[in-house]
């Protein structure tokens, strides 16, 4: 097996540090991460694809017994089972990374020398300034203007749902959303009905229809 990652920008320039450094970190993650290499000719008829896939498939039907031993996903919630699990996973996961047991190249194994041999803690946050925000509201409330016509008849939908939707800068028709709502009261294909109303509205406005309808879940602590 044999792979040869350019650094991004050879074609148009002489290729710089970091950019072939991310080039070297490509076949690094590779060979000591995915494991891949391990098995020859993996994408040409091998079993390992198939084999990954299995152990994929068996541990999620695994952890679906333990929520239906728990009595579903609520009773499951009661329990604190997932929050349980997420953070014992964290857990396990950090000590691994921390004694060096589950190598992750550039932030345990293979760092660049101006860290000298520390793991590097800093991470840029990127947020977004207020022109950029009022620039997403926009290009949402144009979307939407221009996706309305495909929107399915139906009734208006509750005052507090356009209101949700204004506050966050929204367009909002009603048609879409009423059609999600009666759906869902009816009981019937609430996924066919999210088809329709993606087209036109946005994950919060969807939600907040949703709420309507069905309420909001709220385990007992």
């Amino acid at each position: 097996n044999s792979l040869h990652t350019n650094a991004y920008d050879e074609a148009i320039t002489t290729p710089t540090e970091e950019s072939v450094r991310r080039a070297v970190a490509i076949q690094m993650i590779i060979n000591k991460e995915l494991g891949l290499n391990f098995c020859e000719n993996p994408w040409q008829g091998s079993f390992i694809v198939d084999k990954l896939t299995d152990l994929v498939e068996e541990a999620v039907y695994k952890e679906f017994e333990a929520i239906s031993e728990r009595g579903g996903v609520l009773g499951a919630m009661d329990t604190m089972y997932q929050r349980g699990k997420i953070q014992e996973e964290s857990l396990y996961y950090e000590h691994k990374k921390h004694d060096g047991s589950l190598p992750l190249v550039g932030v345990n194994t293979f760092l660049p020398k101006e860290h000298g041999g520390e793991i590097a803690t800093e991470i840029e946050l990127i947020r977004s300034t207020p022109e950029e925000k009022a620039q997403q509201i926009a290009n949402v409330q144009a979307w939407q203007a221009s996706r309305n016509r495909l929107a399915p008849e139906g009734e208006t939908v509750h005052a507090h749902v356009v209101e949700d939707a204004a506050a966050e800068g929204e367009v909002h028709d009603g048609h879409g959303l009423a059609y999600l709502q009666r759906t869902a009261r009816e009981r019937k294909n609430v996924f066919a009905a999210l088809i329709e109303a993606v087209k036109t509205h946005s994950l919060g406005q969807i939600s907040h229809a949703l709420y309507d309808v069905g309420g909001e879940y709220r385990r007992n602590m």
